[in-house]
């Protein structure tokens, strides 16, 4: 881990959301948990012109492109071209002193810029160099994402550096590869580098990147139309050299007779936490939140207490946030929150449930519920699917999620937002489609 100047850490801090009151016999708190980090400098406030910065200014990095190369790339042939101009657009938003390399991805990984088996440090001359190697890039040849990420792994683990990034465009499925050889290469890069990963027109699978977004903790989307890419690879850019502090953990302590039920993130977006935990000790463990920038995520936390007697008190969790450190210490953040339990004969107090852990469960369920529903369409079952994507509807309009909302008329004609009556259209843009499953787990904060 490199040292960083106290201006360019972020401050971080955790608050703790929830109702701490349970009726006699109750076992089960909720919490949701809001991390912070502000005032990280100007790393992330002047990302328009990031290669502006002095080399030392930003905390040291390296990013690793890696870029679709097979046959049906060509088809239409604009898309080769978008792509190539697309990873141009992104190097030119790389801050000077950053490394970075390009990969080139068929049913083999290529190295393309630099092609030494390293990094190239960015300047004007290293850029305008990856921009002439970026022309020579044309399309033939099949899909094995597995072998691209561990090429970029390889190249990253070359620089001893804070933060360490890759991005992902692919527009096919998988083909060359068995979905174990993309699961094994996935859980060999987990922890060592966060991934942003993009498919590009409507031919890819969308199960597959969002795995590699997920395992990798970072974003998936979908560019729909190739013309798209420059704009979303330059912000996808800049928000990775906003990134201050790399392998940033959630540390989790519960007492004695305390069962950990669920950890998941839940906004910005739903991911699933609970079986990456990494034991960290006597009855802590520590859930891994990737790179941070200034920013603020919220983390749903779900724990099983003994049964107690009324007016009795406990501690259920303690958290803290922590960067676990090559020789087994870590490295304390500062930034510590309670989850408490407090056992009550009101009912009133006992049966409210807090309005955020209310939103998230909701917009836990909305996610889930989409992603069945989309199934259930695709196996021919339209009543199944009617029935989720109708609850999917109630869920978005109730929880005021707009964007979730919008996406779904695509897939659905609307009869009742409230109750969640809807008709499947008979007629859906396989990109419509293809938009809501991949933002499905795009969640709205609770308004406070």
């Amino acid at each position: 881990m490199a040292n960083f100047s106290k201006s360019n850490v972020p401050q971080f801090s955790v608050d703790v959301y929830q109702n701490e009151y349970l009726p006699e016999g109750g076992r089960e708190v909720n919490a949701i948990v809001t991390v912070t980090a502000t005032g990280g400098g100007t790393i992330g406030s002047a990302v328009t012109a990031p290669h502006l910065y002095s080399p030392g200014e930003g905390p040291s990095a390296a990013v690793v492109l890696m870029v679709d190369c097979s046959g049906s790339m060509d088809y239409p042939p604009t898309k080769m071209r978008n792509a190539r101009d697309a990873t141009a657009a992104a190097i030119d938003a790389l801050r000077d002193g950053v490394r970075f390399a390009v990969v080139g991805g068929t049913h083999l990984a290529r190295e393309v810029y630099p092609g030494d088996g390293t990094l190239a440090v960015a300047d004007a001359a290293t850029r305008e160099q990856a921009r002439q190697a970026l022309r020579k890039l044309s399309a033939g040849g099949g899909t094995a994402i597995g072998t691209w990420l561990r090429l970029a792994d390889r190249l990253l683990a070359s620089a001893d550096v804070a933060i360490r990034h890759g991005i992902l465009l692919t527009d096919g499925r998988n083909e060359h590869e068995s979905p174990q050889d993309l699961k094994a290469a996935l859980d060999a890069c987990a922890g060592r580098f966060t991934c942003d990963a993009r498919g590009v027109g409507t031919d890819w699978e969308v199960k597959e990147v969002t795995a590699v977004a997920s395992a990798l903790l970072g974003t998936a989307d979908i560019v729909a139309d190739p013309a798209g890419l420059a704009a979303d690879f330059t912000q996808m850019m800049e928000t990775a050299m906003g990134k201050e502090v790399a392998d940033v953990s959630l540390r989790l302590w519960t007492p004695v007779g305390t069962t950990v039920r669920f950890v998941k993130q839940v906004a910005p977006t739903v991911e699933e936490l609970t079986g990456r935990r990494i034991e960290a000790g006597p009855r802590a463990g520590d859930y891994p939140l990737g790179s941070w920038g200034d920013e603020s995520r919220d983390y749903h936390v779900c724990v099983e207490v003994p049964p107690a007697n009324i007016g009795q008190e406990m501690l259920a969790a303690r958290l803290s946030l922590v960067i676990p450190q090559p020789d087994s210490s870590v490295r304390n953040l500062g930034a510590q929150g309670l989850v408490r339990a407090v056992w009550t004969d009101d009912m009133a107090s006992s049966t409210s449930i807090n309005a955020q852990v209310a939103h998230y469960t909701g917009q836990a369920e909305l996610a889930q519920v989409i992603q069945q529903g989309l199934d259930l369409r695709k196996e021919g079952d339209i009543d199944g699917a009617t029935a989720k994507l109708g609850r999917a509807v109630q869920l978005a309009s109730a929880s005021g999620n707009a964007d979730t909302a919008k996406l779904l008329a695509k897939v659905v004609d609307v009869v009742d937002a409230a109750t969640g009556t809807v008709r499947l259209k008979a007629k859906v843009e396989e990109a419509d489609e293809m938009t809501l499953e991949t933002r499905s787990t795009k969640t709205v904060r609770v308004k406070k």
